[in-house]
């Protein structure tokens, strides 16, 4: 075991590093979000990246804004506003416009509403297509001038978040033809980026600012214009060529992704658009990468791979889509770190907190290249393993993963415990990076009862409660591939965890575990959501369940939307903060899942009733990352939280694992079964059908009918055998 020191926590008046600035409201509805593979865009409600928004909007690549501007105006005019929308499951913004009153020397020359102007946007593979179809409504023929103003500021996504920078590389521009600009940028890494802008039909004037395309539109007659934007390669064929095959591919490799997919249907319609919507940002947010599929974190923040968050956001899916674990599985494991490295915070065996590809990770300006700062992922790789046998009964996946398996359970054992007492620690080794390095990572979210901030070492609780799953499904897989010894050894260290648990963090007095233990043993006597992660667990005892079942649902906790990451009343609550106050979907459902074990599930029910509620209010039918932990109030919805990211994927997730607790849902792969175990429907819910549930070859449909307080389950095969175990 080797010596780390904690770092020293900062004045509260200062700035925590890598801060993101409330400067701005993600979730005003000015804001639309597309994503595919390794870039994402922000834009307004009109389709563009304005200069005079709040900084935020344009085109990203790896972590770098390669379009910072991009307007579109009609005879010198800004469009007037019709519609606007983010089209499921093709991630299409699709955006209706039209003309305002045009003035020429005071007189009008055009009237309002005389053009429909239909403006279609999506990304892939590395670029923005852009559709516009304009028709005329006039009466007469008439002559138009579109004009698309654009730059290119090439600035890392953490400069925008706020963090400082005082140098930074060479940015030129060219015209390439008389229908292509582009920008290169020369970044202080030594990496060239390039952004190229092409339009069709030829502009009859372009320069390194704008394009202008004069159009000739005959009464009833339309016309069509196409733009592409590209991050990674100059464009190879005419914009319009290009927009319609990659339209057509991505139709294709959707429609190909969901055939394969568990589908819910619900007689709530309003609950099966919350269901299609999460769908479309899960398939949006998932990037192909070459060990599978991975779900990027979130927009516009996090839009990379993070391993906590993978692991949850696989965890959630598992039951509807296996296919997500084992690509989570996979990209993790080769990630996996293999030696020390102070800076990184890495060690053997280590999972992987998250990975940046930016200029100022490249540089060493921000410590998150290759990053390795969470004491949580680790634990949550094993765990997702043993979850995903029990979910497929996939052995020869589980054969494959097992050294990486083994070196992240050897990791708990070798550097998670600090000070030799048996339970897990942090204290980061890196000069910069995360200070806290559980989930709730601020660094003011780890406090005692007099709201003093915990000096590390620190020993969460949720992370303890993960690592004594991760023990027992260790054991489990080992026992399964011939190591017996090693099960045996796993589970007598689970149980031994178990025991500290129980004795070092229960709070008789407050019906509930400690948040941690500080490098003293003295436990942060605070009623907070982590302890609810002891459910999933495992750990506590049934009385102690039910007690904690109580806690986190009386209203000190549960706002009426969902728990809240700090009990109201506690010193640092705070209902707008981060993590001491807020309601954060994965929160919930993690919550949900432990409550599920204890057979809780009218408990679950309840959860999954308010973020029902809460996503019902929210733009797009969405969960974001979280929201804000003001009580819930008749005829007013859930407050935002200013920056929070959304789509993000375990908030899309979320509502996946809830379904799966209320319904107890489970599955045992040696005896070929399907198991609900007291199983309940929320009262918004009176049937809920789950197609093409699969247990290896067998396939069944299965219907949930609700009546009163009672719910019955019957299954329909589609192929094999694959009996339904329903305990009441």
């Amino acid at each position: 075991m080797k010596e780390k020191v904690a770092r020293t926590r900062q004045p509260e008046e200062e700035p925590p590093e890598f801060y993101i600035p409330a400067t701005r409201n993600l979730h005003d509805g000015r804001i639309r979000t597309l994503k595919s593979g390794d870039g994402f865009a922000l834009l307004d409600r009109h389709g563009d990246a304005s200069v005079s928004s709040d900084g935020v909007l344009g085109l990203y690549w790896r972590d770098t804004r390669h379009l910072s501007r991009f307007e579109l105006e009609i005879d010198g005019w800004r469009p007037l506003l019709l519609s606007s929308n983010v089209q499921a499951p093709q991630a299409i913004l699709a955006v209706d416009l039209t003309n305002p009153d045009i003035l020429l020397s005071g007189q009008l020359e055009l009237q309002r509403d005389t053009l429909h102007i239909s403006r279609s946007l999506f990304l892939d593979n590395g670029a923005c297509h852009q559709r516009l179809l304009i028709r005329s409504f006039s009466d007469r023929r008439r002559q138009l001038t579109v004009r698309f103003r654009f730059d290119a500021d090439f600035a890392d996504l953490f400069e925008i978040r706020g963090t400082p920078r005082a140098r930074r590389g060479h940015l030129s521009k060219s015209l390439k033809s008389e229908a292509e600009v582009q920008f290169s940028y020369l970044g202080l890494d030594g990496v060239q980026r390039q952004t190229s802008i092409a339009f069709e039909p030829t502009p009859h004037h372009l320069d390194c600012g704008e394009a202008r395309i004069k159009l000739e539109l005959a009464p009833g007659a339309s016309n069509a214009l196409f733009a592409e934007v590209s991050c990674v390669h100059p464009t190879e064929s005419a914009p319009r060529r290009r927009f319609l095959v990659s339209l057509r591919r991505r139709r294709g490799e959707e429609a190909s992704s969901a055939a394969g997919h568990t589908r819910l249907e619900t007689d709530n319609a309003v609950f099966n658009e919350v269901l299609e919507r999460a769908v479309a940002d899960l398939a949006m947010l998932t990037t192909e990468t070459a060990s599978g599929p991975y779900p990027y974190a979130g927009v516009p923040w996090f839009s990379t791979p993070f391993g906590r968050d993978g692991a949850i956001t696989a965890l959630f899916t598992l039951w509807t889509d296996p296919a997500l674990a084992r690509g989570v599985l996979q990209f993790l494991a080769s990630t996996q770190a293999r030696a020390e490295k102070r800076d990184a915070d890495a060690e053997p065996g280590k999972i992987l907190h998250e990975m940046r590809s930016g200029e100022m990770a490249q540089t060493g300006e921000v410590p998150f290249g290759l990053y390795y700062g969470s004491v949580d992922s680790t634990p949550l790789f094993v765990l997702l393993a043993g979850h995903y046998w029990r979910r497929t009964g996939d052995l020869d996946t589980v054969a494959a993963l097992w050294p990486q398996i083994a070196a992240a359970l050897d990791w708990v054992d070798r550097y998670g415990d600090l000070d030799g007492d048996g339970l897990i620690e942090y204290a980061a080794k890196a000069d910069s990076g995360l200070l806290n390095q559980g989930w709730k990572d601020s660094n003011d979210s780890i406090f005692h009862a007099d709201g003093a901030l915990a000096q590390g070492p620190i020993a969460l609780i949720e992370v303890q409660a993960y690592v004594h799953e991760a023990r027992w499904l260790g054991a489990v897989l080992a026992r399964k591939l011939g190591h017996s010894d090693l099960a045996r050894d796993l589970e007598r260290k689970a149980e031994e965890l178990r025991m500290l648990i129980e004795e070092r963090f229960w709070l008789a007095e407050l019906d509930t575990y400690a948040l941690a233990l500080d490098g003293g043993k003295r436990p942060c006597r605070v009623r907070s959501s982590n302890a609810g992660h002891v459910l999933f667990g495992n750990v506590a005892s049934g009385p102690r369940a039910a007690a904690m079942a109580r806690t986190l649902l009386a209203r000190e906790s549960f706002s009426g939307w969902g728990i809240r990451t700090i009990a109201e009343g506690e010193p640092r609550y705070n209902p707008m903060s981060y993590h001491n106050g807020s309601v954060w979907p994965h929160d919930n459902a993690m919550i949900a899942l432990g409550l599920a074990e204890y057979g809780l599930t009218a408990e679950a029910a309840r959860l999954l009733s308010g973020l029902f509620e809460a996503a019902r209010r929210f733009e797009l039918r969405r969960l974001p990352e979280l929201f804000c932990g003001f009580p819930r109030r008749r005829h007013a919805g859930p407050t935002a939280y200013p920056v929070a990211c959304a789509p993000q994927a375990w908030s899309s997730a979320a509502v996946f694992a809830l379904l799966q607790a209320c319904l107890g849902l489970s599955f045992a792969p040696d005896q070929r079964q399907v198991r609900f175990r007291r199983p309940r429907l929320p009262e918004f819910l009176d049937r809920l059908a789950i197609r093409g549930l699969t247990l290896g070859e067998n396939e069944i449909d299965v219907v949930i009918h609700r009546a009163g307080g009672s719910v019955s389950v019957h299954a329909y095969p589609r192929r094999g055998d694959l009996p339904v175990v329903v305990t009441l």
